[in-house]
C-alpha cells in the first residue's frame, strides 16, 4: 500500500488499529470455508460509524476491494479475502446500544455475539430467536449478511424475520438507514433484498432486531432410531400432524459417533442408525399435550426410544451435544468440510439415500447433522488436506449434492451462503435471466465492484446453458 493511503487509513481509525504485519495478516486469510485462503492487503478495526464511513471513502477513491468481517464463523468463504482486499474488521462495533422493552426492539452494533443479545434480554423475558450453532462466537453483523438460521427457526425463522431496521454504509460511503420500526416496507423491501446479500452491497453499522418473549415453558423430546427412513419419515408426519415445532434436529450414525466422543456426551447407546431431537414451546397449559402428540406421532414408526427430558440440566445436555456437532468432527477427522443444501422435507428420505451413495461412490465419509424440520441438510464430508487426490473427490461430492438437492426442488444454500464455495453452483439453481438480475442489483449498490469481491455471484454473467429444476410433487 502506498505510504499516503498507510497515513489516510491511521487518520481514520488511529494507528493502532492498522494490521499490516504479514504475519498478523495471516490470522485473517480464511474464515470456517478452510479450502480457500488469501492474505488481506491489510486490517482496518473502526469503532464507531464515522470511521467506516471514512475507511469505505478512503478505500473506494484508491479503487482498493474491501469487505466486512466479523467473527470468522462464514462456512462458505464469505469473509475470505480475495484480490487484495482490506478487510474492514467490526470486532470492535460491539455495544448493545439499546433495549426498548415497550417496542419490543433491541438496538445493536454488528460485532454484537449472538448469544450476548440473548443474555441482555433475559432479565425482561425475552430473547433473540435466530440460533446459529456458532451463536457462542458468531457476531450479529455477519448473521445479518447470511441471514443465519439455526434449530430453533423452524417455529420462528431466520434474521430477515427479526431484523426490522440496518443502518448501513454503502460502497460510495453513505450513510443510510434502511428498513423502518414498523417492520413493514415502504415500497420495494430494500431490507429483505441486503439481508443475506454477503457483504457485497453494504456494510451493516448498527441494526434493530425484534425481541421475542420467552415462551412459557417448553419440552423436549429425544427419538432413537435403528433406520434412517424411519426418522426421516417420521419428521414429514410430525409437521403434517399439524405440529410446527420450536426445533427439529437429526444426527445420523457417523454424527452419533462423533458427539458421543464430545464434551457433552448423552449416553446414546450403540449401533443408533439416527436421532431426532425435538423441541416443542408455547403457553404453560399447550406445552404438555403438544409433546404428547408428539410422542404419538414417534411411537407410530419403528423407533427404538422416545424419551422426554426429565430436569432442565438433561434438556441443556441433549443440545449442547447436538450444538457442538461440528466441533466433535474433529475428534474423528483431521478435517471436514460441511454442506448446506435444502430440500422440501417430504423428499427427506431420497434425499439421505443420494447423499449415501454419493459417498460411497466418492469413497468419502459423510456424517449427516441438520435442520431436519426445515429441510435444511449440513452433510459433514471427512477429509485430510495431505491427501490431495480425497481433498478433489470431497469437493466434487459436495458439488454432486447441491445437484441433487436442486433436482429435488430445493436450493444449494439453506443459511450458510454462496461465498467462495458455490459461486459457480449458482448456475445449477438460475438461468441466465435470474442471474442477470442479481448482477443489475450487484451494480445497482456497488457500481465499482469493491465490495466482497469475488463472492456470491459466478465470475461473469456469460451464456450457459441452465437447466431449470424439475417441479416436483410433495
Amino acid at each position: 500500500m502506498e505510504d499516503s493511503l498507510i497515513e489516510a487509513l491511521k487518520m481514520a481509525v488511529g494507528a493502532r488499529y492498522l494490521v499490516l504485519d504479514p504475519m498478523a495478516l495471516l490470522t485473517y486469510c480464511c474464515d470456517g470455508y478452510t479450502l480457500a485462503e488469501e492474505s488481506p492487503r491489510a486490517v482496518v478495526l473502526p469503532a464507531t460509524v464515522e470511521e467506516v464511513q471514512a475507511v469505505v471513502k478512503i478505500l473506494s477513491a484508491a479503487n482498493i476491494p474491501f469487505l466486512a468481517r466479523g467473527a470468522g464463523t462464514s462456512l462458505s468463504g464469505g469473509a475470505t479475502p480475495l484480490n487484495g482486499s482490506v478487510i474492514i474488521h467490526l470486532s470492535r462495533m460491539n455495544k448493545i446500544c439499546e433495549i426498548d422493552v415497550e417496542n419490543r426492539v433491541v438496538v445493536v452494533e454488528p460485532g454484537v455475539v449472538n448469544v450476548h443479545i440473548t443474555r441482555a434480554l433475559e432479565p425482561y423475558g425475552y430473547y433473540y430467536a435466530p440460533d446459529p450453532s456458532s451463536q457462542q462466537a458468531c457476531t450479529i453483523g455477519g448473521n445479518f449478511a447470511e441471514n443465519s438460521g439455526g434449530p430453533h427457526c423452524l417455529k420462528y425463522g431466520v434474521t430477515v424475520n427479526h431484523i426490522l431496521m440496518a443502518e448501513v454504509v454503502t460502497g460510495a460511503g453513505e450513510v443510510v438507514r434502511i428498513g423502518n420500526l414498523a417492520g413493514e416496507p415502504e415500497g420495494p423491501d430494500l431490507l429483505g433484498l441486503v439481508i443475506g446479500s454477503e457483504g457485497t452491497l453494504l456494510v451493516a453499522t448498527k441494526l434493530w432486531l425484534r425481541m421475542t418473549p420467552k415462551p412459557q415453558d417448553s419440552q423436549t423430546v429425544l427419538a432413537l432410531f435403528d433406520e434412517v427412513g424411519e426418522a426421516s419419515q417420521a419428521v414429514s408426519d410430525i409437521v403434517a400432524a399439524g405440529v410446527i415445532p420450536a426445533a427439529l434436529e437429526m444426527m445420523d450414525q457417523l454424527a452419533i459417533y462423533a458427539v458421543e466422543r464430545g464434551a457433552y456426551p448423552v449416553g446414546y447407546p450403540p449401533g443408533l442408525a439416527a436421532v431426532l431431537l425435538i423441541e416443542v414451546d408455547g403457553e404453560a397449559h399447550e406445552v404438555p399435550a403438544v409433546a404428547e402428540d408428539v410422542h404419538t406421532v414417534l411411537s407410530a414408526h419403528q423407533v427404538r426410544e422416545v424419551k422426554m427430558a426429565a430436569t432442565p440440566e438433561e434438556k441443556a445436555r441433549w443440545w449442547a451435544n447436538r450444538k457442538t456437532a461440528f466441533g466433535a468432527m474433529g475428534l474423528i477427522s483431521r478435517q471436514y468440510y460441511v454442506q448446506d443444501g435444502v430440500i422440501p422435507r417430504s423428499r427427506l428420505p431420497e434425499a439421505l439415500s443420494r447423499i449415501a451413495e454419493i459417498g460411497q461412490r466418492y469413497d468419502i465419509q459423510i456424517a449427516n447433522v441438520f435442520h431436519a424440520g426445515d429441510g435444511n441438510l449440513h452433510p459433514l464430508l471427512l477429509y485430510d488436506e495431505r491427501d490431495s487426490d480425497l481433498v478433489e473427490r470431497v469437493i466434487a461430492a459436495g458439488s454432486e449434492i447441491l445437484e441433487a438437492c436442486v433436482q429435488l426442488g430445493g436450493s444449494i444454500t439453506g443459511e450458510h451462503g454462496v461465498g467462495i464455495e458455490k459461486r459457480e453452483d449458482m448456475r445449477r439453481q438460475f438461468n441466465d435471466t435470474e442471474l442477470s438480475a442479481q448482477y443489475a442489483v450487484k451494480d445497482a449498490f456497488d457500481p465499482p465492484g469493491l465490495l466482497n469481491q469475488g463472492k456470491l455471484l459466478p465470475s461473469a454473467p456469460t451464456c450457459f446453458e441452465a437447466k431449470p429444476a424439475p417441479v416436483q410433487s410433495s
